[in-house]
């Protein structure tokens, strides 16, 4: 279990709250799911036989669905090499690999020349419930040069976007859940969301509980070496990121022999459960928060905010929320900011350090009375497009995890927690400490307290830690390393800010995960890029 519900998001946040709010890119409401014609030609194309053995039917990418988040059809790459989508067939529950099938949508780009071919770059955006088909063509010029030699590939994971993805609440009942308040001070606010959390398992049980049982991260996984193998390669190439280094671990451990050049990036640390994965992800938060307001602070009168020093400007933040915690104020249209929103507006813009600037004038509008920047920050990282459609990245992102994490609390047992929560984050303790109730009344048991990542005899595994990342703590990146195993984890170390080394404009980072991926070479174990 990974990205708290309350901050689910992957590396595709910190690009995407850029946009998001300043473009509203969602544009259709198309609902095509996985029995629309793509899927009708991979069925034709593949046989209830051996899996493995069938042939996918590419064809030119239809525009996001809803479940992905809308949008237009993806355009061509520079040199105009156009996306291509398909569905494979995998085993809905491979134990009974005779039984039922779920059909998962996949994304690729040509590599530029063929004869120097690799194979497949398979990438997992993380999440988890992040959509691979949408996220690839939308940064598909930022890994434009792996393609030099090898086909991009990504997916949506079972239960994602166009893969069955798993539905829950209707658009309506998302925008009253978000609105609940997620850091309950009284009784009747507690036993207010003890029955939201409760009835938003009741529905997703009712709309998807068939398919509950099979989203966890081992089905995943098992999945990705089935496309490995429809695909034609002989090893994984991988490119997984924040929650996708999770599931890239686990495909390492159940198939070390399979693994080719892999790369994991933003590390979540597969040691800790979701209780210390949440924890750790209040102290990252707060650590970029931290950042941000010293950065602020150091600007003097160039920066918007009120306060000399970082605490002060903290300070002021949190005064903010306290007001909009007894009163909300106006947003987007008929909709308010509160207090809950305000927080996941914050957390969106720190994902990056490019979206501070955002931030800040979000903040200044919000202390004015206009609340329409954070309220716009946070519907980017709840999933919400313009026109009021949620993908189902929420719904995705709470199936896959309570499908992994055997953890589950009540409302005394979390509350009893809070105190060390709110010593980690004055900003987000609460909000994450209360978030550990996800799983509370999920019809699924779990798979485990923390994933087994070890891969004796798998080829090097590159681990990219940042020292400034909120969303997974740079301690992940060692610990990752370590659980991989001796000569399996190799550790890199980036220092900088935001979730994500690679892409984040630091030329050393670029020339070493690049030089692995495309030439082999292994960068020395240690390494610290500036």
């Amino acid at each position: 279990m990974r990205t708290s519900p309350a901050l689910r998001a992957a590396a595709l946040a910190a690009a995407v709250t850029v946009l998001l709010p300043i473009t509203a890119c969602s544009e259709s409401g198309n609902k095509e799911g996985p029995d629309g014609p793509l899927a009708a030609n991979a069925a034709e194309a593949s046989s209830s036989g051996d899996l493995a053995s069938q042939k996918l039917t590419w064809k030119p990418c239809p525009a996001p669905s809803a479940a992905q988040g809308g949008g237009k059809a993806p355009t061509p790459l520079p040199g105009g090499t156009s996306w291509e989508c398909s569905f494979m067939r995998a085993p809905l529950d491979y134990a009974k690999p005779g039984g039922g099938t779920i059909e998962l949508a996949l994304i690729r780009a040509r590599a530029k020349s063929q004869d120097k071919r690799i194979g497949s770059l398979i990438f997992n955006f993380g999440g988890p419930g992040a959509s691979g088909v949408a996220t690839l063509p939308a940064f598909g010029s930022d890994y434009d040069k792996l393609r030099a030699r090898y086909d991009l590939v990504s997916f949506d994971p079972r239960g994602v976007g166009r893969s069955d993805g798993v539905e829950c609440e209707s658009d309506k009942q998302l925008d009253a859940r978000f609105e609940t308040d997620g850091t309950p001070d009284t009784s009747a606010e507690v036993d207010a969301f003890v029955k939201d959390t409760k009835t938003f398992a009741q529905a997703c049980e009712k709309n998807s509980g068939k398919q509950l049982p099979y989203v966890g991260t081992t089905d995943a996984a098992r999945d990705m070496d089935l496309m490995r193998q429809v695909l034609g390669d002989k090893k994984l190439y991988y490119f997984g990121i924040s929650y996708g280094t999770e599931l890239g671990g686990v495909y390492a451990h159940l198939f070390p022999k399979n693994v080719g050049r892999s790369v994991l990036d933003a590390v979540v640390d597969p040691t800790q459960d979701f209780e210390q994965s949440s924890l750790g992800q209040a102290k990252g938060f707060q650590l970029a928060l931290d950042n941000f307001t010293q950065d602020c602070a150091d600007r003097g009168d160039e920066c918007k905010l009120p306060g000399s020093s970082s605490k002060e400007v903290e300070q002021g933040i949190a005064d903010l929320l306290t007001k909009l915690e007894k009163k909300p104020i106006e947003g987007l249209g008929s909709r308010r900011l509160t207090e809950t929103l305000a927080t996941t507006g914050i957390a969106a813009a720190l994902y990056s350090k490019q979206t501070w600037s955002l931030l800040e004038q979000g903040l200044d509008e919000a202390d004015g009375g206009n609340g329409a920047l954070l309220l716009a920050l946070a519907d980017s990282l709840n999933g919400r497009s313009d026109n009021g459609q949620y993908d189902n990245s929420m719904a995705a992102n709470t199936a896959i995890n309570c499908a992994d994490s055997k953890q589950r609390f009540t409302a005394d047992q979390t509350e009893a927690k809070l105190p060390e929560f709110r010593s980690a984050s004055k900003i987000f303790g609460n909000y994450l400490g209360w978030s550990l109730m996800a799983c509370t009344g999920w019809p699924v048991q779990g798979a485990w307290n923390t994933p087994d990542v070890s891969a004796p005899g798998a080829a090097p595994i590159l681990v990219v830690g940042n020292t400034g990342d909120p969303a997974t703590p740079y301690e992940g990146a060692k610990a990752m390393a370590d659980a991989l195993g001796e000569g399996v984890g190799v550790e890199m170390t980036y220092e900088g800010q935001g979730h994500g080394a690679y892409n984040s404009g630091n030329a050393c980072v670029q020339t070493k995960v690049g030089g692995y991926l495309l030439d082999g070479k292994v960068p020395a174990a240690g390494t610290v890029c500036k």
